[in-house]
């Protein structure tokens, strides 16, 4: 694995998102109820930025919303929680050390959906 710092914890506001840039990544780094998960931040539905959307508990599920057309993202999985979104967004590991969040980048993670 090779974590690199992506953002500083006290930059990600709780229930809430902040874009980040690693590298050729453009990345949400977002945190909810003291959990933070790092996810592509293009929406897979119109390449729109998800790190624009709000961080909240849909039926159980901690997600990211795209403002642009509602589709909202499981921050754990990545997977598309309602339309218009069917395909999910990659995730990748990410470890909190102090005040700095690391991204794992080469290990990132995309469900398959069945089209």
């Amino acid at each position: 694995m090779s974590f690199q710092r992506a953002c500083a914890l006290s930059e990600v506001p709780e229930d809430g998102a902040t874009p980040v840039v690693l590298g050729d990544l453009e990345l949400v780094v977002a945190r909810y109820d003291g959990q933070v998960y790092a996810l592509t931040d293009l929406c897979s539905h119109q390449d729109y930025p998800l790190s624009d959307g709000d961080v909240e508990v849909i039926d159980g599920v901690p997600t990211i919303e795209c403002t642009w057309h509602g589709s909202c993202f499981d921050l754990r999985t990545g997977a598309p929680t309602n339309l218009p979104a069917n395909q999910p967004v990659t995730t990748h590991p990410v470890r909190v050390e102090g005040d700095d969040v690391l991204v794992d980048t080469s290990a990132a993670h995309r469900l398959t959906t069945p089209n």
